[in-house]
């Protein structure tokens, strides 16, 4: 916020006693409120405007002026549902979003939570504050998976001090909400906190029923953004929640969910925002939220609809509009600037009053966040051949990238090379610490790689698979030299590969040198017998215990349905 200081200075040029930093003058500019497209001046001072209407200051001395003659100003545009670690990290995922023209980001807290800790957490989401975009947060209640330490990270305490900060706007998501239904005392507690802290909560209600529904309205629940059928969108706002539609490298529904919305002839468009739902990087080749917009506009929308889903009507929602979302006084400086309404990718963007890209070009890069707060990947244990026993008949058989069901192991296990004319493949998960392991086979992966290690995954633990024992321990090894990463490895070298040196499961380097090593690797994977949509989701999801129907997990191989521990893990 501003300090009297500013506020005075502020007003100094309202009384014509100052000049602003920044006019847009001749701006044809998308009001919010009024869901039209309307002319006037801009005047911006610092990272506020302080002015939007016909008039020009009394003082210009030193004033950048900027004309924007034919073109459209609309808002900056807003992610509701970051999960801002999909490989990238938020400084990166921000740079990359912001010259798109999405500047401001609601983001899942649960690699923070879970790897640093609140203190250190809290460091490095200070520096991102200082960046020209606007980050706030989501707290989270639960790991989505079965951790050996659960209550005791996801204690009362700790989550209350993420509860406390201005800058988390949501609990959630509730992928844990059947404890939710079910009473779970420590679960109902964080929902009951973040209530009386004025925070949404934002629920994962995946094919849920009308009663669970209703249900979860009743215990607090706000939001939803699992709506696969627009027959799901109009069940979530029967019961009165806020609809997020998705179109994410897992779930592209939005394009179907647009063109119902349409047909059904819904006039609900100011009850909608739409979320990119951390999609893998090269799902955003072609944009972020701007690529949202596009999909609305192609559906046949009306332009100013399209906008306020991306900018306003998630303001609002989230009760930041007196900052975000509407091109009017005393609101953040974060502009997009348009050719016509019908292309939302920006040829100029201001975010918090500072140029992102300029005539299409893109300004010099920003002080950079310091990520030595997080801990190095660095392994102090080896693998041995005790390591590699696989004994258990109970596999897990993928049915597609992401959701899995046990089946019957009936392949020989002692062997240290499985056969090609199967896609059976052997598969561990090894705490990062080295103390325990579990070892399974899992079925429907692919049928030709020889050895794969990473150490992006939900927890952070250690994932290996692949036909060769002696092909996955040299990827192993790979990983760990490279300070954690995803390695390909096979015929004794490095088939394809993604260094991930922060904490071992976020990379450092830009999101278009990333998008080149995901899609590598991709395309190394399918020419090996990887046939679904997105393996990065694979490996991050293969622990997720909020999807059906079984997961290796810190405690073991996991039954989701029955809530039970299949196979224990094995202490090493």
């Amino acid at each position: 916020m501003w300090s009297q200081h500013e506020v005075q200075q502020q007003l100094g040029i309202i009384n014509g006693k100052k000049a602003p930093d920044l006019i847009i003058k001749n701006a044809t500019y998308l009001h919010s409120i009024f869901k039209k497209w309307m002319e006037g001046n801009i005047w911006i001072s610092g990272d506020r405007i302080v002015y939007v209407g016909s008039r020009m200051p009394a003082m210009s001395e030193g004033t950048e002026i900027v004309d924007a003659a034919g073109k459209k100003v609309v808002p900056g545009y807003i992610e509701p549902h970051v999960h801002p670690f999909q490989l990238y990290n938020p400084e990166t995922f921000a740079e990359y979003a912001g010259r798109l023209g999405t500047t401001t980001f609601l983001s899942d807290n649960l690699t923070f939570f879970m790897l640093l800790g609140n203190e250190k957490a809290f460091k490095v989401i200070e520096q991102l504050h200082k960046l020209p975009f606007s980050f706030y947060w989501w707290a989270r209640f639960d790991s989505q998976t079965v951790l050996q330490n659960e209550r005791e990270m996801f204690n009362l305490d700790a989550i209350s001090e993420w509860l406390k900060r201005d800058d988390v706007l949501m609990g959630g998501e509730l992928t844990g909400w059947p404890r939710l239904m079910n009473g779970d005392p420590d679960i109902t507690a964080s929902v009951i906190a973040a209530k009386k802290a004025g925070k949404k909560i934002e629920g994962h209600f995946p094919g849920s029923s009308e009663r669970t529904l209703a249900k979860m309205k009743l215990l607090g629940v706000d939001g939803d953004h699992e709506s696969m059928t627009v027959e799901e969108v109009e069940a979530r706002l029967l019961h009165g929640f806020a609809v997020t539609l998705r179109h994410s490298s897992i779930r592209p529904d939005l394009p179907d969910l647009l063109r119902g919305i349409i047909e059904k002839g819904h006039d609900i468009f100011d009850h909608l925002m739409m979320t990119t739902d951390g999609s893998t990087p090269s799902f955003h080749t072609d944009g972020v939220m701007d690529k949202c917009i596009q999909v609305a506009l192609d559906a046949g929308f009306n332009p100013v609809d399209a906008y306020l889903m991306a900018s306003y009507n998630v303001a609002r929602y989230y009760d930041v509009a007196d900052l975000h979302g509407v091109i009017a006084t005393g609101r953040y400086a974060t502009l997009n600037f348009l050719e016509d309404e019908y292309n939302p990718v920006p040829t100029d963007v201001l975010s918090k009053g500072k140029w992102l890209l300029r005539n299409n070009e893109p300004t010099e890069p920003f002080k950079k966040v310091d990520w030595s707060t997080v801990p190095d990947f660095n392994l102090d244990f080896d693998l041995d051949e005790k390591d590699f026993e696989f004994k258990h008949s109970v596999g897990i058989e993928m049915v597609n990238d992401v959701i899995t069901k046990p089946y019957e192991v009936t392949i020989d296990l002692s062997v240290d090379k499985l056969s090609g004319e199967h896609d059976e493949s052997f598969l561990m998960l090894i705490d990062r610490n080295g103390k325990w392991r579990v070892n399974t086979v899992i079925k429907g992966f692919a049928d030709h790689v020889q050895g794969f290690a990473t150490s992006y995954s939900n927890t952070g633990d250690i994932i290996l698979v692949g036909k060769d024992k002696q092909e996955m321990l040299h990827a192993f090894h790979e990983m760990k030299k490279m300070q954690g990463g995803m390695v390909l490895h096979e015929n004794g070298s490095v088939a394809a590969s993604i260094p991930l040196p922060i904490g071992g499961g976020l990379s450092a380097e830009n999101v278009e040198v990333l998008i080149e090593q995901e899609l590598k690797l991709k395309k190394a994977l399918s020419e090996r017998g990887y046939t679904h949509g997105d393996a990065v989701y694979t490996f991050l999801f293969l622990q997720s215990t909020h999807l059906p129907y079984v997961r290796a997990t810190q405690k073991g191989l996991y039954n989701v349905m029955k809530n039970e521990v299949i196979i224990p893990s094995l202490e090493r």
